[in-house]
């Protein structure tokens, strides 16, 4: 079966957008995909902006660019109106409904508000908002496997922060589970 996925995720420095990206190219990469990830920062790393495009498929890719998103992630506001036009016509966003303070409507696009930094508050670490996002992602598209995804979040944090896999593992829980609610 031929797939092709092209993610854009972005958000201020510091929100784990670049990690995102990360996890879906290597998840991709396990499971057989080719996959490209291509970060961009701004001026500062923490609080300036960050954005990073993905593309997994299952053919050969010939760019790291592409126009228009199959998905936006998008976790604050600035992104999210920089980033609106570059999603195509049947594609989603997931945005983080905690910072995105308006209702997201786009003719031909699925929307999905995700009140990440709440969710996360909630399981007591802020810092895995961006896992409840992923989390969300990988409920509505189904080409990687959550055994994958556990192997590269284990792989990604190392030895030296080993003790965050299972937090994070339970924010990407938590994300799944609260997508199931809107889609029915």
């Amino acid at each position: 079966m031929e797939i092709t996925k092209k993610i854009t995720c972005a958000g201020f420095g510091g929100q784990g957008v670049m990690m995102i990206g990360q996890m879906i190219a290597y998840a991709g990469n396990e499971e057989g995909l080719n996959a490209l990830w291509y970060p961009s920062y701004g001026p500062e790393t923490r609080g300036g902006t960050a954005n990073c495009s993905v593309t997994i498929s299952s053919l050969l890719i010939n760019s790291p660019v592409f126009s228009k998103a199959n998905t936006l992630i998008m976790m604050n506001k600035p992104s999210l109106v920089k980033f609106l036009d570059k999603v195509e016509d049947g594609g989603e966003i997931i945005y983080n409904s905690s910072l995105i303070d308006m209702e997201v409507k786009k003719d031909n696009v699925r929307c999905y508000p995700v009140p990440a930094n709440d969710l996360a508050i909630e399981l007591g670490n802020m810092r895995v908002s961006n896992m409840i996002i992923l989390g969300a992602y990988l409920a509505l598209n189904n080409e990687l496997s959550l055994s994958t995804i556990h192997k590269v979040l284990e792989k990604l944090l190392g030895e030296k922060k080993k003790d965050l896999v299972s937090i994070n593992i339970k924010a990407i829980d938590i994300g799944m589970k609260y997508i199931s609610t809107l889609v029915t």
